[in-house]
């Protein structure tokens, strides 16, 4: 995934705010290294059927103070191994927020966006361009910082960092 590029999919919507990353991903499955496994466990506190809506590009689409709580890397990165390809929201957590910019998910704030989109909804995100269309209406999102974009782009601030190093 790169952040030039709109990302497109179709929504799973979590109607619910003050998720706790607790319930997104719990404290038992934290001695799984590999994301591929850890998509497995991925809402298992929540609504592990959740996972079963997993169909190639997602957009997770979520309510107010998303991924509160504990700061667990392992939210984004069984994200991003399940294939959610952007997580949409009302407003997110400041750590869990930057966990996914650190990993290289793209997260956008665009209340009114995420207010519209209902399951299944298409959805495109240009980061860019601060803009969030849900099935065909277009709404406006909170601007990322072009670092951030980059850090997005990269794959996430590992790959951004070694890049910068060797570019000198």
């Amino acid at each position: 995934m790169t952040a030039a590029r709109a990302i497109e999919g179709s929504a799973i919507v979590i109607d619910q705010d003050d998720v706790d990353t607790d319930v997104l991903y719990p404290g038992s499955f934290l001695n799984i290294p590999d994301p591929d496994q850890k998509k497995n466990h991925l809402f298992e506190g929540l609504d592990p059927s959740l996972r079963d809506q997993l169909v190639g590009d997602t957009v997770l689409v979520v309510g107010e103070n998303f991924g509160m709580g504990s700061s667990r890397e392992h939210v984004p990165q069984a994200m991003k191994a399940a294939g959610i390809q952007c997580v949409l929201g009302k407003s997110f957590a400041r750590i869990f927020e930057r966990n996914c910019v650190n990993l290289g998910l793209m997260i956008i704030t665009a209340p009114e966006a995420a207010k519209a989109a209902r399951p299944g909804a298409q959805i495109r995100v240009d980061a860019h361009a601060g803009t969030v269309d849900v099935d065909g209406v277009s709404f406006e999102a909170r601007p990322l910082p072009p670092f951030m974009l980059d850090m997005i782009e990269a794959g996430g601030l590992v790959p951004w960092a070694q890049r910068r190093v060797a570019a000198g």
